[in-house]
């Protein structure tokens, strides 16, 4: 079968890997490189992704794909830890003894959430799709631990849609960041960058005959006696892993509206280390980002040379002008940082960073397969109620699946 993979991104390009070898697999994708969210910048002799990134330990396909990738042995775990900045003070929150002196919650408040911590993996999430999240913890918390605690982490997360955000992406969210020893949580990362699965992806795909072509938008497509034709050329098969509204802007089929965020993420760097060796440093008082993520309090400094911290924020529509000044003038005011600290910054902007779990998400979800074209991404049922890596291979992984069964069926 002749295939045409739009996005190359994670799952595209997991989707293509699959596929390629046994079919002429074609992947466009419209920015001058690959990898989509999990892209990367080379800067000053290293590699560092444009959005932060990391792994958790029951990440079971991406550690398949690494190990068939070669890159399994690379993997290494570290401690995440995390924080909160409020009233211009930064606590960390990773020691039961830093837990108890945090004074923003109470000794009743502090056993509540560690309650719903413990139990979160047990919830029923088809249950929560319909409650928002806001509702459900000021009812069984407290307003107190959602305004101090929960708030902040939506905001960081979804911005000014946090309302919208259903409890089951909440509950997901939790169980997902559980696996907590006594001074942080256990994260991976792939020694030397992510990059590393872009470019072993891209080599294994052109090493079975599949091809890549960058800056190569989807401009059209349309459907034609059985097959597909996609900017003029005629494939058996398409897949789409981009936003399915950018997709039916383009002739593909129309299905219920995904809502999307956008974000503009600042990655810059400076001689020290501003957030007291915390990595996620959630931000209670209000501030144009939800969160500082200091990478070098992941990852040592001495990889880089520098001190590596992130800053994002969440938009709908379209992105405030000069975003990368705003978020460098707050964090270097806040933070006590004169302006020629900063060695230099990156801002990655997508308008489409990712689903917001809103409430009844789940009945959006398209399945692989409409009208005749197949679709997979952030989108995806994989990727509900939190998306992930992991979430973002599987639908690669599963997408291409139903490609193959229906070119077996086709067959016999």
């Amino acid at each position: 079968m002749r295939i045409c993979v739009i996005g190359g991104g994670l799952t595209g390009l997991v989707a293509a890997h699959a596929l390629a070898g046994e079919h002429d697999v074609q992947l466009i994708e419209k920015m001058s490189y690959l990898g989509g969210c999990l892209s990367s910048y080379d800067v000053n002799g290293y590699w560092i992704e444009r959005y932060y990134h990391h792994c958790f330990s029951g990440d079971n396909h991406l550690f398949a794909l690494l190990r068939g990738l070669g890159l399994y042995e690379s993997l290494e775990w570290r401690t995440g830890t995390t924080g909160y900045y409020s009233g211009g003070t930064i606590y960390p929150l990773n020691t039961v003894g830093e837990i108890l002196r945090y004074p923003e919650l109470s000794l009743i408040d502090k056993v509540k959430l560690a309650y719903l911590t413990l139990t979160a993996k047990m919830a029923d999430l088809s249950a929560l799709d319909d409650v928002p999240a806001e509702r459900y913890i000021i009812s069984h918390l407290g307003r107190n631990v959602y305004s101090s605690f929960f708030e902040p982490l939506l905001k960081s997360k979804f911005g000014d849609r946090r309302k919208e955000v259903s409890a089951a992406w909440l509950f997901s969210r939790i169980a997902i960041r559980s696996n907590r020893g006594m001074s942080g949580e256990r994260l991976g990362y792939l020694k030397g960058g992510f990059h590393q699965i872009i470019d072993a992806l891209e080599k294994a795909i052109e090493k079975n005959q599949g091809f890549l072509h960058i800056q190569c938008p989807v401009a059209s497509i349309s459907r034609e006696e059985g097959s597909w034709r996609v900017n003029d050329t005629r494939f058996d098969a398409v897949i789409s892993t981009i936003p399915p509204l950018e997709l039916q802007k383009t002739g593909g089929p129309v299905i219920p509206s995904i809502p999307y965020q956008g974000a503009a993420c600042v990655t810059l760097a400076i001689d020290r280390d501003v957030t007291r060796g915390i990595y996620w440093l959630n931000m209670k008082d209000n501030a144009p980002y939800g969160a500082v993520v200091s990478h070098t309090n992941f990852i040592p400094p001495d990889r880089y040379g520098e001190h590596l911290v992130y800053l994002a924020s969440y938009f709908s529509g379209t992105v405030p002008p000069h975003i990368d000044k705003i978020l460098i003038d707050d964090f270097c005011t806040r933070f006590s940082i004169a302006q020629n600290e900063i060695r230099w910054h990156r801002v990655a902007i997508d308008p489409y960073a990712g689903p917001v779990y809103t409430l009844g998400y789940k009945s959006l979800i398209p399945a692989y397969e409409n009208q005749g074209l197949f679709m997979a991404g952030m989108f995806s049922k994989t990727n509900y109620p939190e998306r992930s890596m992991e979430g973002s291979i599987r639908a690669g992984i599963e997408v291409a699946a139903c490609i193959q069964r229906r070119d077996l069926h086709g067959r016999t």
